[in-house]
C-alpha cells in the first residue's frame, strides 16, 4: 500500500495518480452569454465542458448602455432618469439570454449560477475581467467580423484581464466539446508554457497530444525545445508525439490550421500574445489572425 495514499470520502484508497488527476481539473468555469449574437455555441460548448468536469458553471450576459447615455446623466435628474431606463432595458436583454441558457444547464444537470448586467462597454470589459480572475476557466466565443456588437470586443478583453485560461469556441461550433486529440502550438515562450499549465486537466485526458512546432531549429534553444517538452509532459504520464513546420510569419496561423484539419484535432493550446498601447489593447499578428479565422476550439493564455 502506498504510505502517501489517502482515503476518499467512499473510504476507498486513493492512489497519488489519482490525487493528481483530481486535483489536475476545471472545477469553477465562467461563461461569457452573448446578448447580441447568437449564442448557441457558448451554450451548448460550456454546459457540456461542465457536465465533463463535474465543474460549476457560472453564466453572465451583459446587456449594453450606449455609451452616449451615460454622458448624459450630467445633464441632471431627467436624463439620469432616461439613462437608468436604458439601463433596465439593456438588464431584460441579458436576462432573456440567461434564461435559455438556464433551462438548458438545468436539463443537463450541472450545477450553475447566472448573472445579468446592464452597463457601459468598458465597465462591462472590468466586471467580467474581475469576475474571471476567480475561476479556473472562462468561456468565450469567438469574435464574428459580420455581427457589429462589443460582445466581439469582449473576448480580447478577457483575454487581457483574467489572468489564467481562456477557451475560444468558433462561432461555427456546435454539439457537444472534446478535447479528445490536443494540438500543443510550441515555441518556448513564457506564454505557451503558461497555456501548457493552465491546459493540464485537458492534456490529462487526452487521447493524442500532438506538439507544433513552427520554424523551431531557428527560434527555440534546446533548454525549451519541442524534445524537452515532451520529456516533462512524459513524467507526467502524458505521451506526445511532434511535428515540426517551416512556414513564414504571415502563413503561420494558416499552417497551424491546416494541421489541425490533417490530425483532426480538437483542441489547441497556444499563448494569447499582444500588450497595451496607450490604453489600447493590440493582439500578436498570429493571436489576432488566430480569432478572426479559428476553426478549432483554442484555449489561449496571456
Amino acid at each position: 500500500m502506498q504510505l502517501n495514499a489517502r482515503p476518499s470520502d467512499s473510504g476507498k484508497l486513493r492512489s497519488p495518480d489519482d490525487v493528481h488527476r483530481r486535483r489536475a481539473m476545471y472545477k469553477d468555469i465562467l461563461v461569457h452569454i452573448p446578448t447580441e449574437r447568437p449564442m448557441r455555441s457558448a451554450i451548448d460548448g460550456s454546459i457540456s465542458l461542465a457536465a465533463q468536469f463535474n465543474a460549476h458553471l457560472d453564466a453572465v450576459a451583459i446587456g449594453y448602455v450606449a455609451t452616449s447615455a451615460a454622458y448624459v446623466m450630467e445633464g441632471g435628474a431627467a436624463v439620469a432618469a432616461v439613462f437608468e431606463l436604458e439601463r433596465e432595458r439593456a438588464v431584460e436583454r441579458a436576462e432573456a439570454a440567461l434564461a435559455v441558457f438556464g433551462i438548458e444547464a438545468a436539463n443537463a444537470g450541472v450545477s450553475y449560477g447566472c448573472r445579468a448586467l446592464g452597463a457601459i462597454p468598458v465597465d462591462a470589459a472590468g466586471s467580467l475581467g474581475e469576475m474571471a480572475r476567480l475561476h479556473d476557466l472562462s468561456v468565450v466565443l469567438q469574435p464574428d467580423p459580420a455581427q457589429g456588437s462589443f460582445d466581439n470586443e469582449l473576448p480580447r478583453e478577457i483575454l487581457f484581464q483574467a489572468g489564467g485560461p481562456v477557451l475560444f469556441l468558433p462561432y461555427t461550433f456546435h454539439g457537444a466539446f472534446k478535447a479528445s486529440r490536443i494540438g500543443i502550438c510550441w515555441d518556448g515562450s513564457r506564454l505557451a508554457a503558461r497555456a501548457v499549465h493552465d491546459a493540464a486537466p485537458f492534456l490529462a485526458r487526452a487521447d493524442e497530444i500532438v506538439i507544433i512546432t513552427i520554424n523551431e531549429a531557428k527560434a527555440v534553444s534546446d533548454e525549451v525545445s519541442a524534445s524537452s517538452l515532451a520529456r516533462h509532459l512524459g513524467r507526467r504520464g502524458l505521451s506526445t508525439r511532434t511535428v515540426g513546420l517551416s512556414a513564414s510569419r504571415a502563413d503561420i496561423q494558416p499552417t497551424i490550421l491546416s494541421l489541425a484539419a490533417d490530425e483532426a484535432l480538437d483542441l489547441l493550446v497556444m499563448g494569447g500574445y499582444g500588450h497595451s498601447r496607450l490604453q489600447e489593447r493590440v493582439l500578436g499578428g498570429v493571436t489576432r489572425a488566430m480569432l478572426e479565422a479559428m476553426t478549432v476550439p483554442t484555449l489561449m493564455s496571456h
